[in-house]
């Protein structure tokens, strides 16, 4: 069901411009760029103007004359060259209330091409941990991927784990100098490590820490870890158990990141599953007649155009496989093995050369002819000095650090379990825990994807302002009208519009659909984001100027609390889609009592 108020107009539109015989692609409204004077605007008379050859103002006449008819609109006007001005009658905003009211999905219709999606953005790495880098990847994408759920789409998400590379051979090198004893290293040797794993996810990272200051420090070093990296990717008993047990404790340890920011993710693949499709990669280049001997490396040169690109590098003069060829490879499994319609990759900004190269080689190669390929490049999240966010000693920070740096932030904000009644300490944690991951998500979210922006500790978990924590308590208030409206025996009935401010929150709701749409085919969650505030702010001056349980007839009361319910419901799916949970009460220390 379509209750969007751009769709549910743009249909009445349509049949105006059939019936006067004007081309119905113009049949389309925008919420109004002066709301004192309409509600929506249609500027579809311009367009008109040449094929029909007549004033726009003259078509514009003829459509509102049209529209006139309609008791949906309370007002109708054509102004300055052929704009047509709309201005909706209350009943029938009142009577889409009802109707979104009514609707498990508050109006918002699926699509009805439903696609195979495959998003990756995850690119975790084994022995390293995730840092703020990895942050924005993780928020975006599950946005996008509620989005395209919400939006009826079947959605993959994949954490593509960054496992194969020369790192890998760098980490195994450092284990056998420290345990040259140890038989499983040995070329002869068919068994593979004991099934418990050597070491610890933090003994991991300290491993790698060294080894990589040792390989960059000593050419000999280098030279041995290239080599066993070769041998572990070739399939070395010793190594390849190693490898595993490295990976396994790398990945329950960003699994349980992930799960503090309630991001999913449906396959945890590698770069390691897609080594032996590299070799495929290969043929089908070489078979193409498009692979190409450089210095050594195996090139695909692009097709020259207005923007040259460097070549394409499968395989290094070394005989290892590229990122590229690894890209390359995955984005043909994805489409032969999980028939991948579309895929997305969110990656920092700085990357987009790079996807530009894998999507013209994977084109060139036949892999994926019918298959869109999207690159959503983001910006970085920076320090108060507007560079990227560092911890106070210069270096990177961690991930795991920031959630519980912003953890401790907001429970300055929420009172003890001994300072209110009906809570216990538990309670009130995951209050808080809930808090910290809306403040962190929509701090990122409120932003353009592709720009940078400032993380700000003392700022992204206040109560009032664009923040996540505002939009919760808003709900939470709404939640306390309600059991309130309810206590004193008011039930939910049909919308009738009596105030200007019931009029704006009823227009801001008959907005849902189109932005929801709008957002998942931008893949910009921000605009959930904008809305949600704006949705939220409308709110709170409707309630201010419309009192539910001392309105004057019950009738009122029924109607704002329809509109209450109807709010709610509408933020907290809006949060939903951002990744973001609402509780039920939001409690404040400084107050001392629930946010109701």
């Amino acid at each position: 069901m379509n209750l969007s108020i751009e769709s549910v107009i743009n249909a009445k539109l349509k049949t105006a411009f059939e019936k006067l015989g004007l081309d119905s692609k113009f049949a389309v409204v925008k919420m109004s760029d002066r709301p004192d004077l309409s509600d929506l605007q249609c500027n579809g008379a311009l367009a008109l103007a040449k094929s029909e050859r007549k004033n726009p103002r003259e078509i514009a006449g003829l459509i509102a004359g049209e529209l006139e008819q309609d008791k949906s609109f309370a007002k109708i006007s054509v102004d300055g060259p052929g704009f047509i001005n709309l201005s909706l009658a209350d009943e029938f905003l009142g009577e889409l209330m009802d109707g979104i009211g009514a609707d498990d999905r508050l109006g918002c219709a699926k699509t009805n091409k439903p696609q195979n999606i495959v998003i990756d953005s995850g690119g975790p790495n084994v022995a390293k941990s995730m840092h703020i880098g990895h942050l924005r990847p993780a928020v975006i994408g599950e946005a996008i991927r509620r989005l395209e759920k919400f939006i009826g789409h079947n959605v993959i998400s994949d954490v593509h784990f960054g496992d194969w590379g020369t790192p890998m051979g760098m980490i195994i090198s450092e284990v056998m100098d420290l345990h040259p004893d140890w038989p499983y290293f040995d070329d002869n040797k068919k068994d593979g490590f004991p099934a418990t794993a050597p070491y610890t996810v933090a003994e991991v990272t300290e491993l790698y820490k060294k080894a990589s200051a040792r390989c960059k420090e000593d050419e000999k070093a280098r030279e041995k870890a290239r080599i066993i990296t070769a041998k572990f990717q070739d399939g070395h008993p010793g190594y390849r158990a190693l490898w595993q047990h490295l990976r396994d404790v790398s990945v329950d340890a960003v699994k349980k990141i992930y799960d503090e920011l309630d991001v999913n993710f449906d396959l945890w693949l590698g770069e390691s599953d897609a080594h032996q499709t590299c070799y495929e990669i290969m043929d089908i280049a070489k078979a193409k007649g498009l692979l190409e001997k450089d210095d050594g490396a195996e090139i695909i040169r692009l097709e020259e155009g207005a923007k040259p690109k460097p070549p394409v590098i499968l395989e290094k003069s070394d005989g290892g496989f590229t990122y590229a060829a690894t890209d390359i490879a995955t984005i043909k499994m994805r489409v032969d093995d999980l028939k991948a319609e579309e895929i997305i990759y969110v990656t920092d900004l700085r990357q987009s050369l790079h996807f530009e190269q894998v999507f013209e080689a994977s084109k060139m190669l036949g892999i994926c002819p019918d298959t869109k390929l999207v690159h959503i490049g983001f910006g970085t999240v920076n320090g108060k000095d507007g560079k990227p966010f560092k911890t106070r000693d210069g270096g990177v920070m961690n991930l795991e650090d920031l959630i519980k740096m912003s953890k401790e932030a907001v429970r300055k904000t929420m009172p003890k379990a001994e300072d209110v009644t009906g809570y216990t300490q538990a309670e009130i944690d995951k209050m808080s825990d809930e808090i910290t991951i809306a403040a962190i998500k929509f701090q990122d979210l409120k932003n353009n994807i592709a720009s940078g922006y400032i993380f700000s500790l003392e700022d992204f978990a206040r109560f009032d302002g664009k923040t996540g924590p505002y939009i919760q308590y808003a709900i939470a208030r709404i939640n306390s009208i309600i059991r309130k409206a309810q206590e004193a025996g008011i039930k939910t009935g049909k919308v009738k519009l009596s105030n200007a401010e019931e009029r704006a929150l009823a227009l801001k709701i008959a907005q849902f659909g189109n932005v929801v749409e709008r957002a998942a085919i931008e893949k910009e969650p921000s605009i959930i984001s904008e809305f949600v505030y704006n949705l939220a702010q409308s709110f709170s001056s409707f309630y201010n100027a419309s009192p539910i349980v001392n309105a004057n007839d019950n009738e009122l009361a029924s109607s704002r609390l329809q509109l209450a319910r109807i709010t709610r419901d509408m933020l907290k799916q809006l949060l939903y889609l951002l990744g973001i949970n609402a509780p039920e009460v939001m409690l404040k220390s400084t107050a001392g009592e629930s946010g109701e």
